[in-house]
């Protein structure tokens, strides 16, 4: 069971409410994924006016921990500015905390994100940052005061699974005591199944449901894979190996002349 600053929860996906086709869908997809938490932009929903008021009353409706995010913001400023106001909304010390360095890719800026970390955990919020896989910036922003780390796998909406997964694997090991997330570039229920292989506690999941042909099923498919990546790192896997071995035991093996 993953603890997220002294939370016990129960499930491993945490999904993303951007960009489903209707607020009925995005409530389906959210119940049939099981998740206990549901991350929530700020200036993305509150931006869609009126409909923004219905879709905050429906987000508190489902009974879910809410994780503002500060997405789109691309300066320490912004960025804190965005997590303040989401606290006064939704009543939390909880901010998925991102700081964009690249129009493109959407990697962060990891000094500005180190900064705005530092920042907001000294006026008591409780930051989960999205980064890279580089355990420099994952020591840093430990030393800022996060007790959470959210790499990325691939960049953000390219469903292309875990890129790097030596660096992802070298992160689990290098922080055996570490909440970590894998958020952004999951694709494919077999990517988040990969990743969770490798040891981490959650997957943060968005555009790969709420893009899909049908959001509530796709929900329901991520869940079941993160439960069976994660019951396999459990068991203990098999490691690869350059030769074959046979499953059947040569010794007492029957001899005919």
């Amino acid at each position: 069971m993953p603890t997220f600053y002294g939370v016990d929860v129960e499930s491993r996906l945490l999904l993303g409410t951007a960009r489903y086709p209707s607020l009925v869908k995005l409530a389906e997809a959210v119940r049939q994924s099981q998740t206990e938490i549901v991350t929530v932009s700020l200036r993305r929903e509150a931006a869609g006016g009126r409909n923004g008021g219905a879709f905050f009353e429906m987000i508190r409706g489902l009974g879910v921990r809410v994780l503002p995010n500060t997405a789109g913001c691309h300066g320490v400023s912004e960025a804190v500015l965005t997590a303040k106001m989401a606290r006064e909304v939704f009543a939390t010390n909880w901010i998925k905390l991102e700081v964009i360095g690249n129009h493109d890719t959407l990697q962060p800026d990891v000094f500005g994100l180190v900064e705005a970390a530092r920042i907001l955990t000294g006026e008591g919020f409780e930051v989960f940052p999205y980064t890279t896989d580089d355990l420099v910036v994952g020591e840093r922003l430990l030393e800022a005061g996060c007790r959470v780390l959210m790499p990325w796998c691939a960049p953000i909406g390219s469903a292309a699974g875990p890129l790097n997964p030596s660096a992802l694997r070298a992160m689990r090991a290098h922080f055996p005591e570490v909440p970590l997330i894998v958020d952004a570039g999951i694709g494919r229920p077999s990517h988040a199944t990969a990743v969770m292989e490798l040891g981490f506690d959650a997957v943060l999941l968005n555009t790969a449901v709420a893009g899909a042909g049908d959001p509530v099923a796709m929900a329901g498919a991520f869940a079941k894979a993160i439960d069976a990546g994660r019951q396999a790192y459990e068991a203990g896997m098999l490691e690869p190996r350059d030769m074959a071995v046979p499953s059947t035991p040569v010794i007492g093996k029957a001899v005919f002349a």
